[in-house]
């Protein structure tokens, strides 16, 4: 057999120690009883200088490759007796046949594919070291390997399922002939480019007309075992070694499917949610196992979705918006060798691949030549379709094969799958004595030469696009892996966890959500996709606030017009970054209600809220245009949810006191209540009927009375009604007497504001204040009010009459009421026993519901509720001689009692000033805290946040005032009430 097809130029072994080695252990094999008819040819082979040149160049620089000499010495000897094909061809020979498969064992199946695998694998080596194929013949020789060996393990799974009587096979003795159940090759299987040690991309699919099964409700379960019976029996590791390494990632959705569609499911994926790097990958698709003539009519189905018929502009913008998200330089970029990754690198093969890909999308739908699979057969049609010169093309085939004779030499050293150059000098020396350089200066050069053109020639496609805002570096989120670039890039805009941000963009571009289902969505998306990044980056925690985001965004209903939005009104996307960073909550709202980033846009958003009565005109002018209840509670729940979000809004950006927006919050509340009540009453009495005299009102208590609303806070209300003495029933369809009247009227006040519509809750509401609580009626007349009141209301119950303030009714009604109120509130009381009672009524508060945590605003001993009870206490013992104090307001009471002389001034002062504090604090918290607040979790914005509302130069300061107000607020509750109730004697009975 001629030897002509040896190179002269062979490499030199680089480890001559391993290489001598190597011929030892080879020469001893001639005396191995399993070798004995091959001594000679043995012997023959280390003496033939040729001969012996393939050898040392194997033995010398690839320990992978020595090691299969010595394992299968006889394939080798077949190569230099009768040629590369006819040894390829006899590597493969014994795992062709799917019949053979059907008779075979797994643990046999598993041994004879890797076999295979294994002398195939070592023959084409030799055909690339000795330059003796083409690179286009050695990757189709790979790609054949894992086509003749996958085939062989779907046949026995296929086999051994139907054995289970799970099937009925059409053919036993042939069982991939039409069983319904193919595998798609994707990337490089697919186009015949495989590489020594790559992954095999396959889509499993199953034509469910095709597919006899024998159990229905079992088809899915059974077909999803075989297949992972198929990528076991492929890449698992024995003492044969592995076939390939299967990645199934790049069927429809691999987070939320299985390992397995059908083929309807797969077709309905890609008509709806397919993106674009999808139809870039589907380029190279092919059948490489099982049924192959329902896998081309799946292929053919596919045909349109992948060859546009017509230009998509929508399709190109996308692509463009891809491109330009990756940083391309046009030359003279800094490359450095040494770790350099020549697949994903700058002027890498991927750059090749997506240089011809986006071309043949582009203009592959009308340009037949084009949809070839292979990159270098595209860059050729390209040529001829002129759209890339020849200069060009030349250029980047030259680059292409270097790049990838480079990545086989660097994978069948050791058989890693690797595309990264060594860090070391000596592990580049050694890389390019393999390659057959001299010095390592010459391979040096010739790799940057290379590498520069493909750059220079990718960026050219950059020209006519204005690239994205995006920080330098890439931010590409195609594809099933992550962009080395990309994640180093996020990395230095400061994500901590840049791999959860690719994964989790990747999912948004599946259209995992409703708001990126559709295409366009997710079109815009990907333009937005560096700004929303850069400015989520901004935040002092970029991790929370791009998960906050993401929380945003999965509880969007569409995307589309949010998204757009955005693009044309880039503050906004400050404004979601700031939210998003500091208060989870409000993200959360804002994913439910995004329509309420249209009144952003509204001037004056940033303005002080008008004042209730501009509103209460507004809001009626917007009801007076509905004349449904629904519609009245829908538009009521969208105007009052502006308004609060833009109080929340102005609050994390410390644009009001505390006072001025529990004031606002609290106007909102009176104003829905007076718009939307009159009309539901109207709407009662259109079936029952109104009394001639008397009415309902509504009275505030707790924070809504004191107009010291929280975010999220409910309404303290109750409600009194008044009718004539002689009233016995309403005058209408359906009558109804005075007490089942104004309760069922009393509900359908509730329900307007609390009751879940389209539009959300108006506001929570909350009736225990009522006279005899839980168990009194919803409504009560005012003579058993003002009865319930002077004789048999708990002193509880006085203290919180204190913050009782009329909202809306009839106003004779509405002043009798208030004017009972301050009777009550100005009677003289047994000062021991209001002292017992109010003592008492604390510790069983603080035994209940107490709450030791420092950040426990409301409960620790020294916040709010021992704030409050000093004002109320202070209230209800002085109101008799100073009937100035009472008001509503915590606030102004401190300042009133002060003034009164009843505490000092000073004191007052800082009562009413703490209590602003913990407004302040806990009005931030609510926005943006789920759960008890623990500083040490908190991002630097948050704390930043709550510092500038207490009004301190930092954290560590506000912890400081956080605990002094506390303490001295506790310190003048023990004062007022602790120490002088304890002295008290018992109460007598």
């Amino acid at each position: 057999m001629s030897l002509s097809w040896i190179t002269p130029d062979l490499p030199k072994p680089f480890d001559t120690d391993r290489c001598n080695n190597g011929f030892e252990r080879w020469s001893a094999l001639a005396d191995r009883p399993a070798f004995e008819h091959l001594a000679q040819q043995i012997g023959d082979i280390a003496a033939n200088k040729p001969k012996r040149d393939v050898l040392a160049a194997m033995f010398g620089n690839s320990p992978y490759l020595g090691n299969l000499c010595l394992r299968d010495p006889d394939i080798i000897c077949l190569v230099f007796d009768q040629g590369l094909d006819v040894a390829f061809d006899a590597a493969l020979d014994p795992v062709r046949k799917s019949a053979d498969a059907a008779q075979t064992d797994q643990a046999t199946t598993m041994m004879m594919v890797r076999k295979a695998k294994r002398r195939a694998a070592l023959v084409i080596a030799m055909a690339d070291i000795c330059k003796a194929w083409s690179l286009d013949k050695i990757t189709s020789a790979i790609s054949t390997t894992a086509e003749v060996t996958l085939e062989f393990a779907l046949a026995h799974c296929l086999s051994a399922t139907a054995k289970q009587r799970k099937f009925d096979l059409p053919h036993p003795d042939d069982p991939l002939r039409d069983c319904g159940i193919f595998a798609i090759g994707m990337g490089k299987l697919g186009a015949k480019e495989l590489n020594y040690s790559s992954d095999i991309d396959l889509i499993f699919l199953y034509d469910h007309e095709v597919v006899t099964y024998i159990d229905h409700d079992r088809l899915q379960q059974d077909l999803v075992r075989m297949v992972r019976d198929v990528t076991r029996i492929m890449e698992e590791r024995t003492g044969d070694g592995y076939v390939f390494r299967t990645d199934l990632r790049l069927r429809p959705d691999p987070a939320s499917t299985p390992p397995i569609l059908s083929m309807l499911a797969a077709e309905t994926y890609y008509e709806t949610v397919g993106q674009n790097w999808e139809r870039a990958a589907m380029i190279k698709s092919r059948i490489v196992a099982g049924d192959k003539k329902s896998g081309d009519i799946f292929l053919e189905i596919l045909r349109p979705y992948v060859w546009r018929k017509h230009l998509d502009f929508l399709a190109i913008q996308d692509i463009h918006s891809i491109k330009r998200q990756i940083n391309a330089h046009k030359g003279g970029s800094k490359v450095v060798i040494p770790g350099h990754n020549i697949k994903l690198g700058r002027g890498g093969i991927r750059e090749i691949e997506f240089f011809a890909q986006t071309q043949q999308l582009i203009w592959g739908g009308r340009a037949v030549a084009l949809r070839c699979k292979a990159t270098c057969d595209a860059l050729r049609e390209l040529t001829k379709f002129g759209q890339v010169s020849e200069q060009v093309r030349d250029e980047m085939l030259a680059a292409y094969e270097f790049l990838r004779t480079v990545e086989h030499r660097l994978q069948m050293t050791n058989d890693h799958q690797t595309q990264t150059l060594p860090e070391t000098e000596e592990g580049l020396h050694a890389l390019s004595t393999f390659l057959g350089y001299d010095t390592l200066d010459g391979f040096k050069a010739d790799l940057l030469h290379h590498l520069r053109k493909v750059e220079s020639n990718y960026a050219e496609l950059f020209e006519d696009d204005i690239p994205l805002a995006a920080a330098d570096g890439n931010l590409v989120f195609t594809g099933t892996e992550d962009d080395p670039e990309t994640l180093e890039n996020l990395r230095h805009m400061g994500f901590e966890n840049p791999t959860n941000v690719s994964v989790t963009v990747r999912g948004w571009h599946h259209g995992r959500y409703r708001a990126t289902r559709s295409r366009r969505a997710r079109e815009i998306l990907t333009e937005l996709m560096p700004t929303l990044l850069k400015a989520l980056s901004q935040t002092t925690n970029p991790d929370m606030a791009f998960r906050a985001f993401d929380e945003f965004l999965k509880g969007l209903p569409a995307g589309v017009q949010l998204f757009s939005l955005v693009t044309a009104n880039p503050e906004l996307l400050e404004l979601l970054a700031q939210i998003a960073g500091t208060a989870p909550r409000m993200a959360k709202y804002l994913g439910r209600n995004a329509g309420v980033l249209d009144y952003v846009l509204m001037s004056g958003f940033h303005d002080e809220l008008p004042d209730a009565d501009t509103m209460l005109d507004e809001l009626n002018t917007r009801l007076a245009r509905e004349d449904m209840v629904e519609d009245w509670l829908d538009t009521a729940r969208r105007w009052a949810n502006d308004q609060k979000f833009r109080i929340d809004v102005q609050t994390i950006q410390n644009r009001h006191t505390p006072h001025q927006a529990g004031r606002a919050l609290a106007d909102v509340a009176d104003v829905a209540i007076r718009a939307l009540f009159p009309r539901i009453a109207d709407d009662f009495a259109q079936k029952h009927g109104k009394f001639d005299d008397g009415g309902l009102a509504v009275f505030a208590l707790g924070k809504h009375g004191g107009q010291e609303l929280s975010p999220g806070s409910d309404l303290d209300m109750i409600f009194v009604y008044e009718v004539p003495e002689d009233a016995e029933e309403s005058n209408g369809e359906k009558p109804l007497s005075p007490g089942h009247y104004y309760i069922r009227l009393s509900q359908r006040y509730i329900n307007a504001l609390s009751a879940p519509t389209a539009e959300g809750v108006l506001f929570e509401t909350d009736l225990r204040l009522r006279p005899s609580g839980n168990k009194g009626p919803l409504a009560t007349h005012f003579k058993s009010f003002e009865a319930y009141q002077l004789n048999e209301a708990w002193t509880w119950e006085h203290m919180a009459l204190t913050r009782l303030r009329a909202v809306y009714g009839p106003q004779a009604l509405c002043d009798r009421v208030m004017e009972t109120t301050n009777a009550v509130l100005q009677k003289k009381r047994n000062p021991d026993d209001l002292l017992r009672d109010v003592y008492d009524m604390r510790n069983r508060m603080d035994a209940g519901k107490g709450d030791s945590h420092p950040w426990a605003i409301k409960m620790r001993r020294g916040g709010l509720v021992d704030l409050e009870f000093i004002a109320q206490y202070l209230q209800l013992a002085h109101a008799h001689t100073h009937p100035e104090i009472l008001s509503p307001t915590t606030r102004e009471v401190f300042k009133n009692l002060g003034s009164a002389g009843i505490l000092d001034g000073e004191e007052a002062a800082f009562l009413a000033n703490a209590g602003s504090f913990w407004l302040a604090l806990q009005a931030i918290l609510r926005l943006t805290t789920e759960g008890p607040f623990e500083p040490k979790n908190a991002s630097t914005d948050l704390r930043r946040m709550l510092a500038r509302a207490g009004q301190c130069d930092d954290f560590d300061a506000l912890q400081v005032k956080l605990d002094e107000t506390a303490t001295r607020i506790k310190a003048v509750y023990d004062r007022l009430i602790t120490e002088p109730a304890e002295k008290l004697p018992p109460r007598s009975e």
